[in-house]
């Protein structure tokens, strides 16, 4: 099935992008989650505006992608949240926490969809989380899970 991507998906594409994936993976899990509309000709009149708000919305180049790198980096990340008694979490962090945390920090303004986390985090303590920036470049930061 030929989709158009409306947001960028890890392994697949940047938004505005036309590719061609499974039928159920478009069905069940790109068009509800609105990563992607279904392909059809006057859908091309769309890539162009998606192309558009999204370089607005985007770093475009690997320096500015370098140098807000540098600044997450620097930053020092502290997430209270609630826990129970042997340190475990009331639910877990999600990214939109994270890259709230890291506002709430000092660091740049960063999209919760840029943040991976890889696993779960439902403890406290220190935990490394990915900011990818640009295609070639990501940030590593330190995230401090302690209780709230």
């Amino acid at each position: 099935m030929k989709i158009i991507l409306t947001h960028e998906v890890s392994g697949l594409g940047a938004a505005g992008e036309v590719v061609d994936v499974k039928d159920g993976y478009a069905r069940n899990y790109l068009i509800p989650r609105n990563f992607a509309i279904r392909w059809t000709k006057g859908g091309e009149k769309d890539v162009e505006q998606i192309r558009r708000a999204r370089k607005i919305h985007e770093i475009a180049t690997i320096e500015q992608a370098n140098e807000v790198k540098a600044k997450l980096e620097g930053v020092k990340v502290r997430l209270a949240v609630r826990s129970g008694d042997a340190g475990r979490l009331f639910g877990s962090v999600t990214p939109a926490d994270v890259a709230s945390a890291i506002e709430a920090a000092g660091g740049p303004k960063i999209d919760k969809r840029r943040v991976e986390l890889g696993s779960p985090i439902k403890t406290l303590g220190a935990h490394a989380t990915s900011v990818r920036l640009h295609p070639e470049v990501a940030a590593q930061v330190n995230i401090e899970v302690v209780s709230a």
